[in-house]
């Protein structure tokens, strides 16, 4: 059995904190559902799953962590709102990165087949 990587002595890196915390299926589904109702409290959201309310918390705890999740206060109760914005910067990253490189190769590939079909055309005529 492997140690989990949030509790080693590693430094993680915020994006390392995501892909862990939306690595378990339900940690994903809490996220849909506050999505889908913004302020859902923490018995709320519990009640959409047949595991402990201190499981619930726990992973509650690791989106925290992640920053995907922002918890207020609201007198004896926690709300809950799903904060989309580090899955936004991780996007960000991958997107502009990859499609700066691929941007290149497709107008690389789109001069090529354009001289290609102008050179067919000047042979033929």
């Amino acid at each position: 059995m492997t140690a989990d990587p949030i509790q080693s002595d590693d430094i993680l890196t915020a994006e390392d904190l995501v892909f862990h915390a939306l690595a378990h299926r339900a940690r994903r589904r809490m996220l849909d559902l506050l999505k889908m109702a913004p302020g859902m409290t923490v018995q709320g959201l519990a009640s959409h799953f047949e595991f402990s309310r201190v499981a619930t918390i726990k992973h509650i705890a690791r989106l925290e962590e992640a920053g995907l999740l922002v918890s207020k206060k609201h007198g004896r109760s926690r709300l809950l709102y799903f904060n989309v914005m580090p899955i936004q910067s991780i996007y960000d990253r991958w997107t502009d990165e990859y499609s700066s490189f691929w941007s290149g190769r497709i107008a690389d590939l789109q001069q090529r087949v354009e001289a290609r079909a102008a050179a067919r055309e000047n042979k033929h005529a």
